[in-house]
């Protein structure tokens, strides 16, 4: 090996000496001696127990798709692995996988519980029950909002179901066909009703609803506060080096000498937040610190965090200019992977210290003597270990998901005491997914908090000379529990810091945490014009782990009560988000969404005069409150359990889809339902749908038109939206249904609730590669 790799060097530098350069690369790769990863387990450091008879099991081999076979990896852009994580398997790959039963596509499964069940989830439309009476004067109706806003953040739970709640008997399932034969039959009699929009009568609505809604709310808050007392710590934060004398001065100018960092270099919350608060300009739209700490207080989780990452906390503006996507650079591959090989041949510059463990912190040397400090156990963050390798070389390792041995790929955590304009490498060394977008174009996201308290508190797009291939390290069946027996894949980047004793913090992609989710929500219900827009924030269930799963209902107030009968008639809207945690753009897309919808945009003024929207934005709170990428702390894809969901295990499932039950049996079911998602491997903005025909002349069988029939109104809203969005891209959407699809939202709900356009959204976590925002 060490003849082949010395004599690699000279070829390096001539182009036409490639195929030798490759040959020989691929044969160290072959030579290089295969590891196990340097953790005493692979299974996550965080365990939940689970209730009942559960356990938590290792997935069986293959639930989560395939390891391909062979070590053989090209240098450029024709490397392409399939991921089937995700919808993105290639057309060849969906023949074999396509359902071609056409009584599975069109039969109707009974209902999963009992039909008396579904009276409890009444509670969570009061806008059909709703009776709006004039409030006593404008002046009351201001005071009561104000005495509302006072209370906030809270959570308005009106109603928290669970399998011993009341039972109604009087609701009855409506069985009917899984999918339509013809024009949907809710659109008939759906018309927009124009003429009592112009009408100027003063808005009307119940005063006792309200004031129940306020009271319920403050209850809540309070329950939020004293409910544990175990966890009314005080929050700290944690952004200072030992040495941050430029932080010290920015924030205590007039009395620098009495600031004293504490043990680790961190100061208390009582220090430092107020000083902070005071610095903060409040610029950031739709943001506020004192929000964020005061929902971040309720947090359940594993490791009971007392810490607060800053760029959460502080928040964060869009950067001011857009940035292209970046060039690959030639060999880039090539030349990591040598450098791999060096360290087996010339180990002596290996330093191969632990710098951060998450298992054994006493194993780990932080602050050593020229190493960078690492932290991890804050909302939503994930770095398991961290191992200086050269004096400027890390290789980290990522957490499993909770209850799990695999699913890495999300990671955010901070990084100090650095040395500026120096190119630290990164190699995180235990990623699954067989390719990345990381590969054309994607850059990580990195958030300094020195330029923050600046002026500029922004998340970045950082890195250089970024690849990701596969290594030598392979997943031990024994260590892993069962699992799959092949090897990781690395993704390594190179950083500069901008700033001496900085604290940064580097993650996969923009973090949007739960409680940046919580304190959204409550800026949002205190800014909405209640004139405008009926706003209800309800709580669909509590979590495995104990937080709560906010449901939102939005729609226009009635303007008078001859607009009455049209506001309960109003069509419905399902919306879902983050139901896989390390999804965190499909947050960012709802965060948009929700304030599209509550502003006075006459566009969004339209829609919610026509539409009800029901919105659960975030549907797996623990997974991202604990760094999960993938699944719940069962261990389990919520994805894949909506044909049989457990009420205890998966009771965000579980509730979500007693709700669409729910509506159905009144004849309310959903116009649209839409699952918002991130893609790992494609660009752009594309959706799922689902269709019989589409799927069986894919497969290649034979249709007869006269006995299958099929309403093509599912390819309407794509084709809207192709014309409208500039990220969106017909071309990607598929309408294909797939067998290992049918325990998705999207089939199931299409299937089960004969919801004609059940969609998921898959946008990218890189950028596009046509139209408006292409680079």
């Amino acid at each position: 090996m060490e003849i082949l790799f010395t004599s690699v060097q000279d070829c390096l530098s001539c182009k036409n000496l490639d195929p030798i350069t490759t040959t020989v690369t691929h044969i160290l790769r072959k030579c290089f001696p295969k590891e196990h990863l340097p953790v005493a387990t692979v299974r996550s450091s965080y365990f939940f127990p689970l209730p009942g008879n559960a356990k938590a099991e290792p997935p069986c081999e293959g639930s989560e798709g395939k390891w391909v076979s062979g070590d053989y990896e090209s240098d450029g852009e024709e490397e392409v692995e399939k991921d089937l994580d995700n919808e993105d398997a290639e057309s060849k790959e969906e023949d074999y996988d396509l359902e071609t039963d056409v009584n599975k596509l069109r039969s109707r499964p009974v209902l999963d519980r009992p039909e008396e069940e579904l009276g409890q989830y009444e509670a969570m439309c009061p806008e059909l029950s709703h009776n709006f009476q004039e409030l006593e004067s404008e002046s009351e109706e201001e005071k009561s909002l104000e005495d509302k806003t006072e209370s906030l953040p809270s959570t308005p739970s009106h109603f928290i179901p669970s399998a011993a709640s009341v039972k109604h008997p009087n609701y009855r399932w409506r069985n009917q066909s899984v999918t339509e034969t013809g024009p949907d039959p809710r659109e008939k009699d759906f018309k927009v009703p124009l003429q009592s929009w112009t009408k100027k009568e003063k808005c009307r609505w119940d005063q006792t609803d309200e004031k129940r809604d306020t009271a319920e709310a403050a209850q809540d808050a309070d329950s939020c506060e004293v409910e544990d007392p175990a966890r009314s710590h005080v929050l700290a934060l944690y952004p200072l080096s030992k040495d941050a004398v430029w932080y010290k001065k920015m924030l205590y100018p007039e009395c620098k000498s009495s600031v004293n960092p504490s043990p680790g270099g961190r100061l208390e919350s009582s220090d430092i937040v107020t000083n902070l608060l005071e610095k903060h300009q409040g610029d950031i739209p739709f943001h506020s610190p004192r929000f964020y700490i005061a929902r971040a207080k309720c947090v359940k989780s594993i490791p009971d965090y007392k810490d607060l990452a800053f760029p959460d906390f502080w928040g964060h503006q869009p950067p001011p200019y857009s940035k292209p996507m970046l060039e690959r650079k030639y060999g880039v591959q090539r030349d990591k992977v040598l450098d791999d090989v060096r360290r087996l041949i010339q180990p002596g510059d290996v330093i191969g210290r632990t710098v951060f463990d998450l298992d054994e912190p006493s194993h780990s040397s932080p602050g050593a003597p020229g190493c960078l400090t690492f932290f991890s156990k804050f909302e939503s963050g994930n770095l398991r270990k961290a191992i200086q390798v050269r004096e400027f070389e890390y290789d980290l390792i990522m957490n499993a998901d909770v209850n799990s041995n695999q699913h890495h790929q999300w990671f955010y955590f901070e990084v100090r005491d650095m040395k500026p304009a120096v190119p630290y490498r990164f190699n995180i060394i235990n990623c699954e997914k067989f390719n990345s977008q990381f590969n054309y174009g994607m850059q990580l996201v990195m958030y300094s908090v020195k330029e923050a308290l600046q002026g500029r508190p922004r998340w970045l797009r950082a890195g250089h000379d970024i690849c990701y291939y596969k290594n030598h390290y392979r997943c031990s069946a024994a260590a892993g529990g069962g699992m799959r027996g092949e090897f990781y894949y690395t993704l390594t980047f190179s950083i500069k810091f901008p700033h001496k004793d900085d604290v940064c913090y580097l993650a996969y992609h923009y973090p949007y945490t739960y409680s940046t989710m919580m304190s959204h929500l409550d800026i949002l219900e205190q800014n909405r014009n209640p004139k405008k827009v009926y706003w209800r924030q309800q709580t669909l269930c509590q979590t495995l782990g104990g937080n709560l799963c906010p449901l939102l209902t939005i729609t226009a107030m009635p303007e008078s009560r001859d607009d009455l009968e049209q506001f309960y008639s109003r069509p419905y809207v399902f919306l879902m988000a983050r139901v896989h945690p390390g999804e965190s753009n499909a947050s960012w897309v709802m965060k948009g969404t929700l304030e599209f919808l509550v502003s006075s945009d006459p566009i969004a003024d339209l829609l919610r005069k026509c539409f009800i929207f029901k919105i659960v934005p975030m549907l797996n709170p623990d997974g991202v409150i604990n760094g999960n990428h993938r699944c719940s702390l069962s261990g389990d894809d919520l994805n894949r359990q909506w044909l049989t969901p457990s009420s205890q295990l998966h009771p965000t499932i579980y509730h979500a889809k007693g709700l669409l039950y729910y509506l159905r049996s009144i004849g309310r079911a959903p116009l649209v339902f839409c699952d918002y998602h991130g893609h790992s491997q494609k660009k752009n903005v594309f959706l799922y749908g689902c269709s019989i025909k589409e799927t069986l002349w894919q497969a290649g069988c034979m249709v007869d038109t006269a006995v299958i029939t099929e309403d093509v109104g599912y390819r309407t809203l794509p084709k809207i939206l192709d014309k409208v969005a500039p990220a969106f891209v017909m071309n990607s959407c598929s309408f294909l249904v797939e067998k290992s699809r049918e325990s998705t939202a999207r089939v199931v709900v299409w299937k089960e609730m004969g919801v004609l356009r059940s969609y998921t959204m898959e946008s990218t976590y890189c950028g596009c590669s046509h139209g408006l925002y292409k680079p």
